[in-house]
């Protein structure tokens, strides 16, 4: 199966989970049109599609975002661009003073052949936004706390991340998706 995605640090999260089902992928770094809509659903199934049409064989996507409470579920499915924009600093300058620093940060997996309509895989994992940057990592990393982490960002955990993040939950129901159903890859 073939992952498009530009980003390097995504593919090796994503290799190394399917690793655990034995599902093996191939990245495929294509800049794929982003439509504006209010799900990641939405803009995951219109990116497999696009991706299923430009590579030879079964394709995958994700799209992600982290919704914020306290900021009325923004930057939601517009993350990316907003990541892009104000970065981890920016989002923290909105969140200065704000009750409520409360978050989910969402994945979708879509998956498609060339002969269906894409099948999507959501996941959400709730915590809250640190106060400041904590770690490295990439994306919002820094600054996302998940429930279960004993208090450390993404960024902190390192390789544990991939034990508790919203890619794994995704991607084990795609694996089990795959598996149960004997779709082929």
């Amino acid at each position: 199966m073939t992952f498009v995605t530009s980003n390097r640090h995504k593919f090796s999260e994503v290799s190394a989970i399917l690793r655990d089902h034995e599902i093996p992928v191939e990245m495929a770094s294509l800049e794929l049109r982003e439509i504006q809509a209010d799900t990641l659903e939405e803009i995951a199934a219109e990116k497999a599609r696009e991706a299923c049409r430009r590579v030879d064989g079964p394709a995958m996507v994700e799209d992600t975002g982290l919704f914020i409470d306290g900021l009325g579920g923004f930057p939601g499915p517009y993350s990316a661009y907003v990541f892009r924009t104000v970065g981890n600093e920016g989002v923290l300058r909105l969140l200065e003073g704000a009750p409520d620093r409360g978050a989910t940060f969402q994945s979708v997996f879509a998956y498609c052949r060339q002969d269906g309509s894409p099948e999507c895989f959501p996941s959400a994992v709730a915590g809250v936004i640190a106060p400041e940057c904590r770690g490295g990592g990439w994306g919002y990393d820094p600054i996302f706390i998940a429930e279960g982490a004993s208090g450390r960002t993404y960024g902190e955990l390192g390789d544990d991340k991939n034990r508790l993040s919203h890619r794994r939950m995704a991607l084990e129901n795609l694996a089990r998706w795959i598996h149960d159903s004997g779709n082929a890859l």
